[in-house]
């Protein structure tokens, strides 16, 4: 007689669809709860991460601006305004010196009662103390010089023939300055002071072009008091300084007797509701 032998069936194990279902309904409520409580920090990361970099592009916008205003010539600053446009202008300067005003050799002084053609700068155009001036410091050809700027007419270095165009420069004890072509000066410095202006750089300005950038161009001299604020069509091609940019302006109250003047700029930005505004003032000293 014989025998069979049972067959092994393994015990299954496993999850049935009800349970899988009760499981992912379980973790979608805990995953929406935990979202709930999370959505609030973390958009408040993201809201301060935008604040904080308005913030520094504004703060590293108007510290440009100062650091140009710092070397702008005496009285050139200007603020021209059309309403819907706000901007800034001035006349950059790289270097200035004194000049001789007495004449030791024949034609070496500036001579303010003729057209002059040369005059002597007391002191190197290429060391000083015995240190090397940088290049970007020197006079050279092609920059202008600039005598007792006043702002006004008759005495403002953006009318024509109110600054002389260096033709030539020869450096020693004292340098020698040579004119393209004569020009008479019309008011001597009571400190005997000249200012140089860069030749790639003689008007310098920053407008709010209304596209929401704010623009730093150049122009050259001479150059006529603006009605208004150049369009964003004429500086389109000029250097973006901030984007993002709602509103600007710029408030420049000129020197007295009592005080040097003062440029106060306020410069609004704004990126996904988030709004900086930020408040700054520049003295200038206006000593020409």
């Amino acid at each position: 007689m014989s025998q069979t032998t049972p067959t092994f069936r393994p015990k299954q194990k496993g999850f049935t669809l009800v349970e899988l279902v009760m499981v992912i309904v379980i973790l979608g409520a805990i995953g929406g709860t935990v979202a709930v409580f999370m959505k609030a920090p973390i958009d408040a990361y993201f809201d301060s991460a935008r604040r904080a970099a308005l913030t520094d592009v504004a703060d590293t916008t108007v510290r440009r601006i100062s650091r140009d205003l710092h070397r702008s010539l005496p009285n050139s600053i200007r603020n021209p305004d059309n309403g819907s446009l706000q901007c800034l202008e001035f006349i950059p300067t790289k270097t200035g010196g004194r000049y001789r005003a007495e004449e030791s050799a024949p034609g070496n002084n500036l001579d303010f009662s003729i057209e002059d053609t040369t005059f002597n700068m007391l002191g190197s155009n290429t060391t000083f103390a015995g240190l090397p001036i940088p290049a970007d410091q020197q006079i050279a050809a092609g920059d202008r010089i600039a005598v007792y700027n006043l702002g006004i007419a008759g005495a403002s270095a953006y009318e024509v023939g109110r600054t002389g165009v260096v033709n030539g420069v020869v450096s020693g004890a004292e340098t020698a300055i040579t004119l393209t072509t004569g020009i008479r000066f019309p008011l001597a410095s009571p400190s005997k002071r000249f200012h140089v202006i860069n030749a790639t750089e003689q008007v310098v300005g920053y407008v709010c072009t209304g596209d929401g950038t704010l623009r730093r161009y150049t122009m050259t001299l001479p150059n006529a008091t603006p009605a208004s604020c150049p369009l964003a069509a004429a500086v389109v091609a000029s250097p973006v300084l901030a984007r993002n940019v709602a509103s600007c302006s710029f408030d420049y109250i000129g020197p007295d007797l009592l005080r040097n003047a003062l440029v106060r700029m306020t410069l609004e930005l704004t990126d996904s509701g988030e709004t900086v505004t930020l408040q700054h003032e520049v003295h200038v000293n206006n000593t020409p």
